[in-house]
Parts: C-alpha cells; sequence; structure tokens
C-alpha cells in the first residue's frame, strides 16, 4: 500500500488534533493525542480506499 503525506494539527475549535492526507480528498480522522489521531486516519484511510475502489474512482498511485 502506499505511503501518503500525512498532516497532524492541534484544533483549538475542536479541542483535539486532526490528522488528514491531502491525496485522498476529505480523509481525515480526531483523537485526544498526535498518536490517536495518526491511529484513527490509519483505519479511515484503509476505508477510504476501499470505498473508491469499489466505486471505480480513481487512486493517487506512486
Amino acid at each position: 500500500m502506499r505511503d501518503y503525506h500525512i498532516n497532524i494539527f492541534y484544533s483549538p475549535e475542536d479541542r483535539g488534533f486532526i490528522a488528514d492526507i491531502p491525496d485522498l480528498v476529505a480523509c481525515s480522522a480526531y483523537g485526544q493525542t498526535p498518536a490517536e489521531a495518526l491511529e484513527q486516519l490509519q483505519i479511515a484511510k484503509i476505508a477510504w480506499l476501499e470505498a473508491a475502489q469499489e466505486a471505480g474512482k480513481p487512486i493517487l498511485q506512486e
């Protein structure tokens, strides 16, 4: 599976950390810590890729 660039940042509005993958539109996750946000993002990434594949949408490849 391809490794994608990941952003992790603190969101004062959400009072927690947001992790996202810019190359996968709307693929993001929340956590109370950066590690938790990253863990949740890994789950979201798998679900995003599976849904895109099932829908026949293009997936950015290396």
